[in-house]
């Protein structure tokens, strides 16, 4: 092997690991965007980072965005900020996370392909809107 090749392959070698070693600490630095609170009549709830309750709207299709002006208004998305790792998988966690793009070009949490919101005047902790209007809280189930 001559001299060059053996330098080009340990380039090489140095910018996969440094590459490695950049995502993991991408994804190390990464908000954790979802967490859980027990609701009593609820069970287990899927929250934002700050404990706002988790809903989707069933009258909005998978995949779809249907919610905007005044409804995201009372109901606003779960935003992933640019740049931000959406991880497809939470521990203890059913169900597969992502990201849909709104009208305004924002990217929205989903669970399963549905768009999750929150309820502007809920307090943190609170699960006030289940079952109101065909919106129910994001229950968690082993």
């Amino acid at each position: 092997m001559s001299k060059l090749t053996s330098v080009a392959i340990a380039a090489l070698a140095v910018l996969a690991v440094s590459g490695t070693a950049a995502l993991a600490a991408n994804q190390a630095m990464s908000p954790r965007l979802v967490r859980t609170i027990m609701d009593k009549e609820l069970g287990e709830v899927l929250t934002t980072s700050r404990k706002q309750a988790i809903y989707i709207w069933k009258s909005e299709p998978k995949g779809k965005i249907r919610c905007t002006g005044a409804c995201a208004k009372a109901w606003p998305p779960v935003l992933v900020n640019k740049g931000v790792l959406v991880p497809m998988h939470y521990a203890g966690i059913k169900g597969d996370f992502g990201t849909i793009r709104r009208p305004d070009g924002s990217r929205q949490l989903t669970l399963g392909r549905r768009a999750l919101y929150t309820y502007a005047h809920e307090k943190p902790g609170q699960v006030l809107c289940n079952d109101v209007d065909n919106w129910f809280a994001v229950q968690i189930r082993a």
